[in-house]
């Protein structure tokens, strides 16, 4: 059975070896999870639905933060199995529907190198093929998502992918950066994710995130979540120089 971190009385974390999944209760009883892990992740995800205390049928929203396959990958079986919304940011939407190529990252050589591991390693565990997923909701910069119980802006975050988003709860001052931002093993260092498609932009939507000044927890999809001294590491980070 995978662990499932309490991150605040509202937001669990759902560890996977690759991809993260986040699962936020809503005041309506229902409950919202951001992003999906790998294909065939989906009967983990609702078993941790269950042992909340949760139904299928009580998932609203699918947040997907980019159409990478340890984020959309489960979207599709999850979807169908609790008829939630699936919501994307508008220029990722095409590449999750599977109606337009997938832009290809350009690695630096860690990257590749880390890059060849984790396909060998998800091969080598059978990782069904990837099912693409219809968005019901395209999402843009400014806008903010319904039924939260406080405001989510929705931060438009391009250059890992075309149409990556972030999540910010000023009030519960907590971000989910999807992969712009990833943490070292013991999360004492924050570093801007691999595999971009642009990395200036990637590195640019990095600072904007980092300057954000009501964040004290940053819900990483790749390390270990930022739960204390959030503004001071990133405010030390330096997203010019990883993976170079």
């Amino acid at each position: 059975m995978d662990a499932l971190i309490e991150i605040t009385p509202t937001v669990w974390q759902l560890p996977f070896p690759v991809g993260h999944v986040y699962v936020v209760a809503l005041p309506d009883d229902g409950y919202a999870v951001v992003d999906t892990g790998i294909p065939g992740s989906a009967p983990a995800i609702l078993d941790a639905l269950a042992r909340l205390g949760g139904r299928p049928e009580q998932l609203r929203q699918i947040v997907l933060t980019h159409f990478h396959l340890d984020h959309m990958g489960s979207a599709a079986d999850l979807a169908a199995a609790t008829g939630a919304r699936v919501l994307a940011g508008a220029l990722d939407a095409p590449y999750i529907r599977g109606t337009a190529p997938e832009p290809t990252p350009v690695p630096t050589p860690m990257e590749l190198t880390l890059h060849e591991r984790v396909m060998a390693d998800l091969a080598a565990a059978g990782t069904p093929p990837l099912r693409h997923a219809e968005v019901d909701v395209v999402l843009h910069d400014g806008d903010t998502l319904d039924g939260w119980g406080e405001t989510v802006r929705v931060l438009h975050v391009p250059g890992h992918t075309p149409g990556g988003i972030a999540l910010h709860l000023p009030a519960s001052r907590l971000l989910f950066p999807g992969d712009i931002i990833a943490t070292s093993p013991d999360g004492g260092r924050v570093v801007l994710g691999p595999f971009n498609v642009a990395r200036e932009e990637a590195i640019a939507s990095f600072r904007r995130l980092a300057a954000l000044d009501d964040v004290d927890t940053v819900c990483v999809p790749h390390g270990v979540p930022l739960r204390t001294g959030a503004r001071d590491v990133l405010a030390a980070a330096t997203p010019e120089k990883h993976w170079l």
